[in-house]
């Protein structure tokens, strides 16, 4: 069983604004997933550092989700997360893409599903979702 973090609706994020998020990463944390998108259906963005599950050890994997259909993962081997520690990550939307911005990196994800506008974010897994902004 995930543990289910808090759902925002009606965000309303666009080209050239971000959302930025603070928390913190459980002591025993296997792995965290942040989900940004239309709905819990449309996810232009599923983020899910691993520290170990599914057989990805300290691994970022990105993909997008229409229904219930999976993309191809992407995976980022920089991985600034700690067990225990805080982590601060802010997702900037472009025109065609996410940019993720983590301590000391920064990747860009494609917008699959060309969404105009991410109005859906939620958070799973091993992570306390302290405060979330949005510019």
């Amino acid at each position: 069983h995930v543990p289910q973090g808090p759902v925002c609706t009606n965000l309303g994020l666009k080209p050239g604004q971000r959302l930025t998020v603070k928390g913190k990463v459980a002591p025993n944390a296997k792995s965290f997933v942040m989900n940004l998108g239309k709905d819990a259906t449309l996810l232009g963005l599923h983020f899910n550092p691993r520290f170990d599950a599914h057989g990805d050890v300290n691994t970022i994997v990105c993909n997008s989700k229409k229904v219930e259909e999976w993309g191809a993962e992407h995976r980022e081997t920089v991985f600034p997360f700690q067990k225990g520690g805080t982590a601060e990550i802010t997702f900037s939307v472009n025109q065609n893409d996410v940019t993720v911005h983590l301590p000391g990196h920064q990747f860009t994800f494609p917008n699959r599903l060309n969404l105009s506008v991410f109005d859906y974010f939620d958070t799973q897994g091993d992570f306390t979702l302290q405060s979330l902004s949005w510019e």
